[in-house]
């Protein structure tokens, strides 16, 4: 009996050491991402974008920084990159404007940040943070919102730094789109039919510390209107992490914020003990039944991500603390 106990101690022991601990995953929007219509070229830039991106993040874990740095320097990478809905490659609303938000959540003491409808701030993920660690605010918007991010020093640049046009292109063709159905009044579901790849990125990070940091950022939805904004900014809703778990979200927001997706699944892991992927997944099929669609990422405390989603595909990827590279595209 002893013999046999000893036997399966050393095999759990085997399987538990086998198990890969990610310190950081990110994520680069979900969609209509389909193989079929993704020419190889563009796999390549949005593989190696990814890996920048891990690769950027992990560094600063690697050298002892925070959590909160390994995300900021992840979503920089991606918010420089006109392939993502974020920053750079930021969706046009309906009068022609880039309109962005960001959010960033520090587990180890709950404190974060978030802006929204800025227009001239280059990396929206910098002025979230600088509203977490520099003000007494959660959320800034608008002007107030480029005002404080000029006065914390930020770079702030033209307005027409962020055009693209793949990304004008796609409004026009809302546009053209909209024109041709005057009479509907289900302008946001059409609009959803006409354009349905989320590019929103977003990043969480497990440091040297044991502290999760959990980024999102994006340009919202192509022809957006009335100052629109979705989950990603909204702490509980696009993103969100505590000393257990850290969740970013991508898709259509107004279901992510009606369902408060992010503290959904943080509650089901404190409240329910699930684990992260079943609590993870969860969360996204009560996205489904709500009618919305979308994923996101998770990294908990001991190195488990999961990263569901119910679109055709995401772009995703993660990193061990050996740094070692996943980057998956399709379902």
């Amino acid at each position: 009996m002893k013999k046999l106990l000893l036997t399966a101690a050393l095999l759990i022991a085997t399987i538990y050491s086998a198990q890969k601990k990610y310190v950081l995953v990110v994520h680069g929007g979900a969609g209509t991402i389909t193989k079929s219509t993704m020419t190889t070229e563009k796999e390549i830039a949005y593989r190696a974008k990814l890996s920048e991106a891990l690769i950027a993040g992990y560094s600063e874990i690697h050298k002892g920084n925070t959590s909160v740095q390994a995300v900021a320097a992840a979503i920089v990478i991606m918010e420089d990159s006109p392939l993502f809905n974020a920053g750079k490659g930021a969706v046009f609303t309906h009068d022609g404007t880039n309109e962005m938000d960001a959010s960033i959540m520090y587990g180890k003491d709950k404190s974060a940040g978030a802006i929204a409808g800025v227009h001239t701030v280059k990396n929206p993920i910098k002025a979230a943070i600088a509203v977490m660690q520099q003000s007494e605010h959660v959320m800034l918007s608008g002007v107030g919102a480029e005002n404080f991010a000029t006065e914390k020093g930020l770079e702030i640049v033209d307005r027409a730094y962020f055009k693209t046009e793949e990304r004008w292109e796609s409004l026009q063709k809302l546009l053209q789109n909209e024109n041709s159905k005057k009479t509907s009044q289900n302008t946001v579901a059409e609009a959803y039919e006409v354009d349905q790849k989320f590019g929103t990125v977003g990043a969480v990070a497990l440091d040297k510390h044991g502290f999760i940091t959990a980024g999102t950022s994006t340009g919202g939805m192509t022809n957006k209107k009335w100052n629109r904004i979705g989950d990603a900014p909204i702490i509980g809703a696009g993103t969100y992490a505590n000393s257990q778990v850290g969740i970013s979200g991508t898709g259509w927001g107004e279901y992510f914020i009606r369902a408060t997706a992010a503290r959904t699944l943080a509650a089901k892991m404190e409240y329910q003990n699930k684990s992260i992927k079943i609590a993870a997944q969860e969360t996204i099929d009560e996205i489904e039944k709500l009618g919305g669609d979308g994923g996101l990422i998770a990294l908990d405390k001991d190195g488990n991500i999961a990263m569901p989603f119910n679109t055709a595909g995401m772009y995703r990827g993660a990193i061990t603390e050996d740094g070692e590279i996943f980057i998956e595209i399709y379902k």
